[in-house]
């Protein structure tokens, strides 16, 4: 089959690897259908290897070259003996994180996503999602309700993530949202806190063009161009009281981005910080304390979120697909996907590789 492998920054080829076959017990085989291209594989694409272990993952035991992929979905072609959760021809959302189910501090309180051997389907395990197939284990696959379709199902990873931001926020009811950051998460994030019940929603971002994507997949928020505009005083322009938002969540990864944020939470507000840094970052540690705010890191998301994520996009309150810009088939992937998700003009948001022509 065809796969798509990571061998070094600007080095992606699209090769041909030995199908999956023959699960193990515990293991599934899936025949991939969607798979969407993530900031994480930007990233690795552009200055890695950063996640992508150069020698054996210590748990996993996954290595260069690396398939990539790990927002996918697709239908199940075999199982393994005392797999129970998931039978031949079931269409499936991969959960793509891989680490110990006991025996491990996290593992055993249930907060599989904080352990320390944590490894990824398509970043560190033997298989991900832009390919033919892959070979998982059966928790790693989720059943999707008959209404999903299959590009839904691709997107459930990303929308996950956006779901556990706006849970670690506390965003309710009548909450006044700021989202940093108007990229694909972006977007989510936006979405996600609208279905939490968020009635004021802003976002910010120096790229007009973002600004104006995000317009149109969530009608009703309320642009702020970073470059041009202070970010807290438009949101403190449109609170009650004039006093800021209750939520700000940062998904840029950007300083600036974070400053906005500090700037424009109110007092007691709550600051979550989703996008990844670089390296360290400067904060007025002086306004944390003097506003009296909580500063929540959101990382990736616990595991059990899967079926929920599920009933929020097939349901339509999260619309996930509107994050979509483009589909391309896998051939393409490079030229028309990694290549136009890293030109500075941002004219797209997510894109979702087709692979039903990739076996």
């Amino acid at each position: 089959m065809k796969a798509l492998r990571f061998h070094a920054a600007r080095d992606l080829r699209l090769e041909e690897v030995e199908p999956p076959h023959d699960p193990a017990p515990g293991q599934v085989v899936v025949a991939n259908r969607f798979c969407g291209i993530c900031g994480t594989d930007l990233h690795e694409y552009a200055y890695g290897p950063i996640f992508i272990p150069t020698a054996p993952h210590p748990y996993s035991k996954a290595q260069l070259p690396q398939t990539l992929g790990h927002e996918f979905g697709g239908v199940v072609t075999a199982v393994g003996d005392g797999v129970t959760n998931a039978a031949v021809g079931d269409r499936i959302s991969i959960q793509p994180l891989i680490m110990p189910r006991a025996g491990d501090y996290f593992a055993d309180r249930g907060l599989f996503h904080l352990s320390e051997r944590l490894a990824l389907v398509g970043l560190s395990w033997d298989y991900g999602g832009m390919s033919g197939g892959a070979l998982v284990n059966d928790y790693n696959v989720q059943v999707i309700p008959e209404a999903m379709t299959d590009e839904q199902a691709a997107l459930v990873e990303p929308t996950a993530v956006a779901v556990y931001a706006c849970d670690r926020g506390e965003v309710s009811a009548g909450s006044s949202v700021l989202v940093a950051g108007s990229g694909p998460i972006g977007i989510l994030m936006l979405l996600a806190a609208r279905a939490a019940g968020a009635t004021q929603l802003f976002v910010s971002d120096v790229n007009p063009t973002r600004l104006a994507l995000a317009e149109q997949a969530v009608p009703g928020v309320i642009p702020i161009n970073a470059r041009s505009e202070s970010v807290g005083d438009v949101v403190r322009d449109h609170t009650e009281g004039h006093v800021g938002c209750d939520v700000a969540i940062e998904c840029a990864g950007n300083e600036h981005a974070l400053k906005s944020a500090l700037d424009a939470v109110r007092k007691q507000g709550t600051i979550v910080q989703t996008g990844l840094h670089a390296g360290e970052n400067p904060l007025n540690w002086f306004d944390v304390t003097f506003k009296d705010i909580d500063v929540r890191g959101s990382w990736c998301y616990p595991t059990w979120y899967w079926p929920r994520v599920c009933r929020l996009i097939a349901s339509g309150q999260i619309p996930s697909e509107r994050a979509v810009t483009r589909r391309i088939p896998l051939d393409e992937a490079v030229a028309h996907g990694f290549d136009a998700l890293l030109d500075p003009a941002g004219t797209e948001l997510k894109i979702l590789i087709d692979l039903e022509n990739a076996a």
